[in-house]
């Protein structure tokens, strides 16, 4: 059964404070899915490419997840892509997400698993009223909600002209805080962040600057984890000595893909896990995208 959409106007008590303090806000908003979810903040936006590289792939799941169990909303585009990433590794860790749709909520773009599970587990949102198609205009207005729900923006890759410069720039207009990924300086892919940051994004390397920041802000605390109740054991286990990683990290440094096959895991998995020991600071991170234990010399 299809979950009941919900309007939303400007006037109404429970509308996002957020977006008065926008240009151009929106009049009304429709959603479908847990209507409550809007009312939850921070929030933080992650997006990028379309046609990400498994490195811009992992770093959108790697970020979305290490924000969703800290109580940190995810909203972004649903596109293909860093915004489908960013939208799954949300739900996965047990935690919030939020579409914004250049369409109606009841025709969202692109249709498949992932919009009914965030129809059912997260929330669709847009502007548009029910029965609209999606339409290449309406995506760039979109990302002004995007960036106007967030306290940040995360851009993880972005060919030079990406629709995800627009968010950011959107979120600059804003006032909002926006966060690049440093990419390959021969790749495509990487051209857009580089640009942004040059023209004053912070540069990203840990999901740890973001909550530094939304904690400095007053925004959000230590400890704060809704998802515990879905995933709480499995996750507080990462944290134990008795670790699978940990002990595949004993006296050596590795890669993510040396791990998956040490420990016969899945890399989604590995990530996952590294990204939950190293928020516990049991496992830092190398250069060239190696781990160690905190403990082991540089």
């Amino acid at each position: 059964m299809h979950a009941k959409i919900r309007s939303w106007r400007a006037r109404d008590s429970d509308w996002p404070p957020e977006l008065t303090q926008i240009p151009s806000p929106p009049e009304q908003l429709w959603s479908r899915g847990r209507h409550e979810l809007l009312g939850h903040t921070p929030r933080v936006a992650i997006v990028g490419s379309r046609a990400p590289t498994p490195y811009g792939q992992a770093q959108a799941r790697r970020f979305a997840h290490a924000l969703a169990i800290q109580g940190i909303s995810v909203v972004s585009g649903m596109a293909r892509g860093v915004d489908h990433a960013a939208h799954l590794a949300a739900l996965d860790a047990g935690g919030r997400t939020i579409a914004v749709l250049g369409s109606g909520v009841d025709r969202p773009w692109p249709a498949g698993p992932l919009a009914e599970r965030l129809q059912a587990e997260g929330l669709l949102l847009s502007e548009f009223e029910p029965g609209r198609a999606p339409r290449r205009h309406h995506f760039p207005l979109r990302n002004r909600i995007i960036s106007g729900l967030s306290f940040a923006v995360i851009v993880v890759e972005a060919a030079h002209n990406s629709g995800s410069l627009i968010t950011a720039h959107w979120a600059l207009d804003q006032g909002r805080a926006v966060f690049a990924l440093p990419g390959r300086v021969d790749h495509p892919m990487s051209r857009g962040c580089h640009r942004l940051i040059r023209e004053g994004a912070r540069l990203l390397e840990s999901p740890e600057e973001v909550l530094q920041e939304l904690q400095e802000a007053n925004l959000w605390s230590p400890g704060e984890s809704p998802s515990e109740d879905r995933q709480g054991a499995q996750l507080h286990g990462a944290a134990q000595p008795s670790h699978p990683i940990l002990d595949a990290l004993q006296g050596e440094t590795l890669g993510v893909d040396e791990l998956c096959s040490l420990l016969r895991l899945p890399a989604q998995r590995v990530l996952a896990e590294l990204t939950q020991l190293e928020l516990a600071s049991a496992v830092v991170r190398a250069p060239g995208g190696l781990y160690r234990l905190a403990q082991s010399g540089a």
